[in-house]
């Protein structure tokens, strides 16, 4: 068919446009030699099983080769994961990406009496190796191994435990696999008439179309795919939430939810006062549902009718060099050397621009300490999503960037707490340059205002609701209740009516949104992304106000890698996660936003 749209096969994808592997490994041949050395490599931990109370020096040589060792194997993970999310049908690739965990897996086997021997040293001997000057490098990251002593096995179950690393991520994988390899979604007819293959990477594109009759057909076509598969999928969420349930009740942990933000070091009243915040702060939601669905002219709202611009007369088009000439300028408060480095990097290599068949869906930003921050993205030039995306995973990549050239290996990897904090960040400045950049065009400012309103209601609103649903499917199965599919539809059901009320109609559909979120299959991940945003904005803010001195403190902050608990980093930052100020005074701004739309759009002369 002439007018047929279709995805690009890799080999389609001009390599220009792909991101630039080398300094990982040159070839795969390179990748080969590393493997089979670090394949031998390994066998020499046993030389230290046993012996880390033996001495100063023992200790201190079993510590930098794990060091040494699992840098190496970072490096040929990366390699491995990033092929393999070229994409997910070619077989090879997942080889490589299959051997790279196997060996990792192995090599956490091998390795797994560190931890318990390091807190099983007598009390006078871990007092004299701390006191010692060689060990200031490692101090915090050994502080945290000892904080770690009432949740840690015997040396024996420990390794049985790491034995187990590569079947607990059985569920994880089998959904990957389903939603980005066998997935169809068959073709849409969009507005020109043109019969467009659906995928992950267009949705959204579908559901920003000025026609409701395309934006439904979008919807309804999507979720009948997961329809299909509901069963299935319903059935691995199920076996990852007891997997998160296993691991817990092994590592004497109370509870799924405190297993997983004890590694943070995060309060659960952090959590569940964002939650109650949150539920209790919902009236501007309200109010700008109410107002889109007068906009749109529409006698009800629904999901699909939720991410079309409201101001629909703007078209929006901005290729891959404009969005990052466009992010350098909207950074510019961050000085020089942040959006110098940041252009060389969007244009020169860090970046895999656009979709292709079997590409993994969505965007994130890779790496490790030896490469570039890798990003992957499925840029589309139709949509500012786009160009959100492309800041937001720039954020991330930069706080990488800063982390790695500030901090040893062992310290340069941050939290996802406070990465989603320097993502959301970028997010935030964006906006607001192009509110300045359109100051004096009240139609463009209208899209702009309506579009930072739909990513924090998205981000903020929407996430934490994410995050109640995982604390109620996890307390279900802790209280030995099944997690069927019945189960987990009426949980998030009941959640769609609770945070959106009588402001928009439920389609039975939307129940099954649930069973597609990728970051479910790593337990209480979300919430991050709304204390993220909340922390972004106010930051922002205070960069915006106060100048110099506030951008100095946040881009220390952004050095600061893994040295102090993210709390902590934040309190440096300039933001206290621990009260509500901040969660409230985001939902303050988007109050603030949603009145300045309202204002904006009712000035604009009638067509």
């Amino acid at each position: 068919m002439q007018n047929e749209i279709r995805i690009p096969e890799r080999s389609e994808i001009p390599e220009a446009h792909k991101w630039e592997l080398a300094p990982l490994f040159a070839n795969e041949e390179e990748w080969e030699r590393l493997y089979g050395v670090l394949e031998k490599k390994i066998e020499g931990y046993g030389a230290y099983r046993g012996r880390l109370g033996e001495s100063l020096s023992v200790f201190r040589e079993a510590l930098e080769f794990d060091l040494a060792l699992s840098r190496e194997l970072e490096r040929l993970y990366t390699y491995a994961h990033l092929k393999s999310d070229e994409d997910k049908t070619n077989q090879r690739y997942m080889g490589l990406y299959g051997r790279a965990m196997n060996l990792y897996n192995r090599s956490s086997e091998l390795s797994s009496f560190i931890t318990p021997e390091i807190q099983s040293l007598p009390d006078a001997t871990a007092r004299a190796y701390m006191a010692d000057p060689s060990i200031d490098a490692y101090r915090f990251m050994i502080e945290k191994i000892f904080r770690y002593k009432p949740h840690t096995l015997p040396a024996e179950m420990e390794e049985l435990l790491a034995m187990g690393g590569e079947l607990a991520q059985a569920p994880s994988q089998f959904f990957s696999q389903l939603d980005n390899a066998d997935l169809s979604f068959g073709a849409i007819t969009d507005d020109a008439g043109r019969e467009v293959e659906l995928s992950h990477g267009n949705f959204v594109s579908f559901l920003m179309s000025p026609s409701r009759e395309v934006r439904k057909n979008a919807f309804n076509q999507y979720y009948r795919t997961y329809e299909a598969h509901r069963h299935s999928i319903a059935a691995a969420f199920a076996y990852s939430v007891k997997k998160d349930r296993f691991y817990a009740r092994a590592r004497r942990f109370e509870s799924c939810r405190s297993a997983a933000l004890f590694s943070d070091n995060v309060s659960e009243a952090v959590y569940d006062n964002l939650i109650s915040t949150v539920r209790g702060n919902n009236a501007p939601l309200f109010e700008y549902l109410a107002f889109r669905r007068e906009a749109l002219g529409l006698s009800d709202l629904r999901f699909y009718d939720t991410y079309v611009p409201i101001v629909s007369d703007v078209p929006f088009s901005m290729s891959y060099e404009e969005a990052v000439e466009t992010c350098v300028q909207a950074l510019a408060p961050l000085g020089d050397d942040y959006t110098t480095t940041l252009r060389a990097g969007l244009l020169g290599g860090w970046v895999d621009r656009y979709e292709n068949r079997g590409k993994r869906s969505g965007a994130y930003s890779s790496g490790c300490y030896d490469s570039p921050p890798y990003i992957l993205m499925n840029y589309r030039d139709d949509t500012i999503n786009s160009l959100y995306t492309l800041i937001h995973e720039a954020g991330h990549s930069m706080h990488s960037h800063y982390s790695a050239k500030a901090q040893p290996y062992q310290y340069h990897e941050y939290t996802i707490f406070v990465a989603e904090v320097a993502s959301t960040f970028n997010e935030a400045l964006l906006s607001r340059h192009l509110l300045q950049k359109y100051a004096g065009d009240a139609r463009m400012r209208a899209y702009i205002l309506n579009r930072e309103i739909d990513d924090i209601r998205g981000t903020l609103f929407r996430q934490t609701m994410f995050a109640e649903f995982e604390k109620l499917a996890h307390e279900l199965v802790e209280k030995g209740d099944p997690l069927t599919l019945e189960t987990v539809r009426g949980v998030y059901r009941k959640l769609l009516d609770d945070y959106f009320g009588d402001s928009l109609v439920i389609d039975e559909a939307l129940s099954l949104e649930c069973l597609r979120i990728p970051h479910f299959y790593s337990p209480f991940y979300v919430y991050k992304y709304s204390t993220g945003i909340s922390a972004a904005i106010a930051l922002a803010g205070k960069v915006l106000a106060e100048g110099a001195r506030a951008r100095d403190r946040y881009l220390r902050f952004l050095r600061l890698g893994g040295t102090m608990f993210p709390i902590d980093e934040l309190i440096e930052a300039g933001v206290d996660m621990r009260s509500p100020g901040p969660i409230e005074n985001a939902i303050g701004y988007f109050g603030r936003l949603v009145d300045e739309l309202i204002a904006t759009y009712r000035s604009l002369p009638r067509v």
